[in-house]
This record gives structure tokens, sequence and C-alpha cells, in this order.
């Protein structure tokens, strides 16, 4: 009998019937509240009626329409509507269906577009698992350990983590453009370094923001350079942070835009968005692939690009993330164990210390999992595995929210013994 891989590690037992809003239920008709969303996949929640309808009625028509053989419906409204949202001067897509496809598209037109071979990430960048992007992805080993050599020309600047460093956000941001300054006169030279490529929040990293001064400072180093700044906003776009795009919040116009996660309510879809003139000065015929830009997929993200204007999603992630934060916040006074909680609109990660002030990452996951039998799905992340994650549909509501920091606070007093 055929099994599962056993290399897939199971983040809850749940075995899931079917998924409403912000709900999963299980085979035994247990409900469970999921502040997963599917690692911020499912931004409108579980079958959304709008998407739902939107992809049936395509299913219908055409679910398969390869792009660069044919062109479909779909693939161009898509595109036009995306057009409305972008950042200003991006105006040319490439899709993908997958988050590192995206990061590695974008890679790929950097190097080929600046003619130079090195990129710059940050210190707990999470960027994929194949094999380009693992080793762009430095939120923990475990996604590139024994599969070396990793790609060569990738070189880690550090990340304004003032918690991780025990400094204020500033002396941290500080550090950090300083350290990158002392990476172009010593490992990468401006002139052979093509993008640097960083998360407006760090999400596997530890939910961690950056700031305007940090984010300023890698604009300001791109422009003189000549370097591409690349934004990943797999998880962080689309209204998760409070506003449309987790740049926004920082004032800092990219020069090519990561999206996926979000873009399509639970459909594979990915892509990347540069400027025309930017675009063009790649390789003719070096975007491509099979399923890229599917069709039910793309009528499933124009659907839901709907959704997130009609019921105001993005302003609905601001207010609800403010709560979450502020609740997690008061739950988190009232213990030593988590030294810290942070994050923007519906990111929010909650970080166990132990009393000296180290990682904690066992009682984190106690916690976690303590979670998932009360009926709370939560995630954990970060380099030790110490933060547990909130990320809930765009769509949760008061009563929701308040639902989840009960809970919540229930566990960490059971944990913690707070």
């Amino acid at each position: 009998m055929a099994q599962l891989s056993p290399l897939l590690k199971q983040a809850t037992p749940v075995v899931v019937d079917h998924g409403e809003g912000v709900y999963l239920y299980d085979v035994d008709g247990k409900r469970h509240l999921d502040f997963t969303a599917g690692i911020g996949v499912t931004s409108t929640g579980h079958c959304h009626p709008h998407v739902v309808r939107a992809a049936q009625e395509q299913i219908g028509k055409l679910v398969h329409g390869q792009y660069t053989t044919v062109m479909h419906r779909p693939l161009l409204e898509l595109t036009k509507r995306l057009g409305d949202v972008l950042p200003s001067g991006l105006d040319s897509l490439f899709y993908a269906n997958s988050g590192s496809e995206a990061v590695e598209a974008a890679l790929r037109l950097a190097r080929q577009a600046t003619k130079r071979p090195n990129v710059v990430v940050m210190q707990g960048g999470f960027h994929g698992r194949t094999v380009a992007a693992a080793s762009m992805t430095t939120s923990g080993t475990r996604f590139s350990a024994g599969i070396g050599p990793l790609m060569s020309g990738v070189h880690v600047a550090p990340f304004p983590y003032a918690y991780h460093y025990g400094w204020d956000e500033q002396t941290a941001t500080k550090f950090a453009l300083r350290e990158l300054d002392y990476l172009f006169q010593t490992v990468s030279a401006p002139n052979e370094t093509a993008a640097i490529f960083v998360e407006p929040v760090l999400g596997e990293g530890g939910y961690v923001p950056a700031n305007t001064e940090f984010m300023a400072g890698l604009r300001e180093r791109a422009d003189r350079h000549g370097i591409l700044l690349v934004l990943d906003e797999i998880q962080t776009g689309f209204g998760r942070t409070g506003k449309f795009w987790g740049h926004d919040h920082f004032d800092v116009s990219p020069d090519i835009v990561l999206i996926a996660k979000g873009l399509a309510s639970g459909f594979p879809l990915s892509g990347i968005a540069a400027s025309q003139e930017l675009m063009a000065k790649a390789f003719l015929g070096s975007q491509g692939g099979t399923y890229g830009g599917n069709a039910v997929s793309c009528a499933a993200a124009i659907a839901t690009l709907e959704v997130i204007q009609q019921e105001n999603l993005v302003e609905n992630a601001a207010e609800r993330g403010r709560q979450l934060l502020e609740g997690a916040r008061v739950i988190a006074d009232k213990t030593p164990a988590i030294g810290e909680v942070r994050g923007l609109g519906l990111l929010v990660g909650s970080e166990f210390t132990t009393a000296d002030g180290e990682p904690d990452a066992a009682t984190a996951a106690a916690a976690q999992q303590t979670a998932s039998k009360s009926g709370l799905l939560l995630l954990t992340c970060g380099p030790y595995m110490n933060v547990v994650r909130m990320v809930p549909p765009l769509i949760v509501n008061a009563e929701q929210v308040d639902d989840a920091l009960r809970i919540w606070g229930e566990v960490v007093a059971s944990v913690t013994g707070s």
C-alpha cells in the first residue's frame, strides 16, 4: 500500500473533511479555528462562494490552456486587473505555479538584465525549497541541509531583527545597513551584484517586520550601484499586512515584486512583476512553463481580487491585525516565557524564550500543539522554531479574533504555568 513520504512533518493531527470561512471541520465533525490559512494562502477564507463559483464556471470552459501555446481570457483579464494594484511602473508580468518558481524567475531576470552574477539576501529570509531558492534561504538550515553544494553567487546581509540582537530598532537598522556596505567592500562588489532580495516581513524567519529607514537604505544603495531591489511579497502581498503590499508600510519602490500565496485563495499561482523595460532585457524564451497561468487558477485569482475589494479585506486586515497584536501582547505580558510579540496586519508572532533569553523551541511547540488540541490551528517558525505565528484569513472578524485570543491565553497559561 502506498503512503505519504515519512519526510513530511505534520504540524497538526487534523484530517480535514471540509472548510468554510475561517474554520476547518475534521472527519469527526470537530470545528477548528484556522489561524494558519494554509500558510497565508486562503486569504478569502476556505471555499469563499465567489471564488468557488468562478473556479467552477472556468472548469466547465477550459482547465488548461498552455500559455506559451495559446492565450486565454482569465490570463489576460487577471493581467489587466493586477495592473490596477501593482506598484507604479511594474507593468509586465510572468506567471508560474509556486513561490520558489517566482523567486527563480526573478533571479534569472536579474542576472540576465544586469549581466551581473551575484545576489544579496537577508539573514533570516525564506525564498523557497528548490535549489536556487533554497540557496537564497537563511531562515533555517532545514531548507538547504544535505543538498549541497548550493548555488554560488549568494551573499547574506543582516536584517534589522532587533530582538535577536538585543538592541533597539534604530541600532539594529544602522548595523544592518553598515554591514551591507561592508559586504559590498569585502564579498560582492556592487558592479558584480545583480539584485537585493528582501521580504517586507520575515516569514519563516520569525515574523519580523522591516522598517522605513532600512528599506530606504536598501533603495538608496540599489540606486547608487545600479542594483535591482526585489521585494518578496509572496506572503505579505494582497492585503495580508493591512496594506495591499507589505512594502507600502515603508514607502519604498521595488524593481521586481514576487507574488503567490494569497493571490488565488488556494489555487496554485505565482508570478513576478517588473517594468516592460526591465523584462525586455532578459533573454527571449527564458520564461515559460507547462502549468504557469493556469486558467482555473487565474479565474480564482480574479475572483479573489474582487472579494478583497468588495469586502474591504485590506482594511479588515489592518483592524483585526491591531486587535490580534494587542491581544497577544496582553497575554505575553502575563508570562516571561514570551519574550516578544510582533507583526504587521494579520501576521503576528509570539517568540518564546527561556529565563536567560535563549530561544525556547520546546515551549513554543508545546503551545502550538496544545492550541491544536483546543481547536485553534497555529504554526511555528523562526530559525530556532521558537515563534508561534498567527496568520488567519483576511475575512476573520472581531469575534473570531477574540475567540482565538481566549484559547491562546488559556494555552499559554497551561504550558507555562503563568
